[in-house]
């Protein structure tokens, strides 16, 4: 065999350069284990106090009850106080915010969430007081702030890049939906925080999974026959350590403490896992790959996800448990409603939580109040009708004599939803196509947290719902950017090109931002540039 000749120096001169100028500066910039470490830390953090910033700054403002916090504020304060959720006057919401905080009665209120939302919220109530405004927002706050570091760790770890996971979350930091449900005291954003929570423990057991599935295959293999291949066992073995699946289960468990959707989380994620089991098993040639995943590991990922996340949420219930004043606490006994029959052992406790339960239930499944900002969730991914929280006239004063208002919409970066919500049919395109486990993952959060909704047309629901899943909407955006940057390797000019396109479409996201902000926050601005930001007549 003949050696290709080595390359001339004069044809060595005018090979083309790879990579960018950009490319250069940056690995002359962290070419030590130090700086490495520096910037693999230094981004997550970086955007977490961008976050922190956009959420905490003015979080006091507006001092008013806005939009649900008359339910879940007050709701908190009696929980904290009474154990449970009690009744108050009527119209207390002004006498609320003017400090009188203890009007509440002892009678229980009809509460259609979990109560373990509430005790978070009720933690700022109990630190700054009932009567700070801050007090009723800190807790929704953190947990918003806590949802962008989660998300670049998530997207980090995923896509194996600190750069994609710094500009995951820096998209989910700059973002008025994720922004305003970190700014307003309600449920979801705690809601978002736990799901996303379970998902990223879902993402470190799939990797959990397959080491030690194989390790157990090839620990139960017999010896290697005359061409060098070891018989592998026909069903395979049952892992039955899985930390990261506990976890799951505890996560999931508790965001379903918060609010019951998050139990369309652990459905979703644990058929999801049974179908990574039997790839994995496909894989290492077991033979009954797909039965030995549903019928020799599938109950046991039942079981230890599924009493886990059962036992998590009923938790979240003890202040219920514990007093005698909530919500159909004493049912049974007042009502003569005691079960019979085969059912009679059952402790009157849990009878009455299941009585109050199944009322839930029915509330929610036939909720058909007409609401003037409800939204149709097949309208959602294309931001048609976003929920306006809090309107108010100000003094003209404010603004140069003209007509101002302070307004909270949450509403998102109409860029940053877009793109993600095109991004999001491209995934199901790369999917069918590539079978990327990333695209498949990153979808099945789409899954748990908007399909079910599409159930529900009829009933009365919000945008303002998609923060459970806007998460995967920056994940799914991500990897799109991810791919079009391409690589260190790529030739020069295309290189160039894709990180001057990248960095056009972040800056813009940044001015859009930036335009936006004040009608995020509540800032007190003129008629017309309020107007200026319905870019869709569904919008006013």
């Amino acid at each position: 065999m003949t050696t290709p000749p080595e390359p001339s120096p004069a044809t060595a001169a005018v090979a083309e350069p790879v990579g960018s100028r950009l490319d250069d500066w940056w690995a002359r910039t962290i070419n030590t284990p130090a700086r490495e470490r520096l910037w693999r830390w230094g981004g997550p953090i970086a955007v977490t106090v961008l976050a922190a910033v956009l959420r905490l700054v003015n979080l006091a403002h507006p001092h008013a009850i806005v939009f649900d916090e008359t339910f879940y504020v007050k709701d908190a304060w009696t929980t904290w106080n009474l154990g449970y959720e009690a009744s108050w006057p009527a119209n207390p919401d002004q006498q609320f915010a003017a400090g009188d905080t203890n009007i509440f009665h002892t009678n229980p209120s009809f509460a259609v969430h979990p109560p373990l939302g509430k005790w978070i919220i009720a933690l700022g109530l109990a630190v700054f007081g009932a009567d700070s405004s801050f007090g009723w927002r800190i807790s929704v706050a953190v947990c918003g702030i806590l949802l962008v570091l989660l998300t670049t760790l998530i997207a980090t770890k995923l896509f194996r890049s600190t750069l994609l996971g710094t500009i995951a979350g820096f998209l989910l930091a700059i973002d008025g939906h994720a922004i305003v449900m970190s700014r307003v005291g309600i449920l979801d954003g705690i809601l978002a925080l736990f799901c996303l929570l379970g998902f990223g423990a879902v993402l470190m057991d799939r990797e959990w999974h397959a080491v030690r599935l194989a390790a157990a295959v090839a620990a139960r293999s017999g010896p290697a026959g005359p061409e060098g291949e070891r018989a592998v066992p026909a069903w395979g073995p049952v892992l039955w350590w899985r930390p990261w699946l506990f976890a799951a289960a505890l996560a999931f468990g508790f965001g379903a403490g918060v609010k019951w959707s998050a139990f369309y989380f652990l459905a979703a994620f644990g058929v999801y896992l049974i179908v990574v089991d039997a790839l994995a098993r496909r894989r290492l040639g077991i033979a009954f790959w797909f039965s030995s995943a549903v019928l020799k590991q599938g109950p046991a990922t039942f079981l230890l996800l599924v009493p886990a996340a059962v036992a998590a949420y009923l938790v979240t219930w003890i202040g219920w448990f514990a007093t005698s004043g909530g919500m159909y606490r004493t049912w049974a006994q007042s009502s003569n409603g005691e079960w019979t029959g085969a059912l009679s052992w059952v402790p009157l406790s849990i009878q009455n939580f299941w009585h109050l339960e199944a009322a839930v239930y029915n509330y929610h499944v036939n909720e058909h109040s007409p609401h003037p900002y409800q939204a149709n969730p097949f309208s959602w991914l294309f931001l048609v009708r976003p929920t306006q929280m809090y309107v108010q006239s100000v003094d003209p004063s404010q603004c140069g004599g003209q007509t101002c208002y302070e307004n909270i919409t949450s509403i998102a970066n109409p860029i940053i939803w877009w793109c993600a919500t095109a991004a999001l049919f491209y995934l199901v395109y790369r999917l069918v196509r590539k079978r990327e486990w990333q695209v498949g993952l990153v979808l099945m959060g789409m899954v748990a947290g908007y399909l079910p909704w599409l159930l529900y047309t009829n009933r009365t629901i919000f945008q303002f719902y998609t923060i459970a899943f806007e998460p995967y909407m920056i994940l799914g955006l991500t990897f799109v950017i991810g791919l079009a940057l391409g690589s260190r390797g790529d030739p020069r000019w295309l290189r160039t090109r894709n990180l001057t396109v990248v960095g056009v479409f972040l800056g813009l996201c940044v001015v859009v931002s930036a335009f936006f902000y004040p009608v995020w926050v509540g800032m007190p601005v003129p008629a017309w540039f309020l107007s200026m930001h319905y870019w869709l007549p569904t919008w006013r």
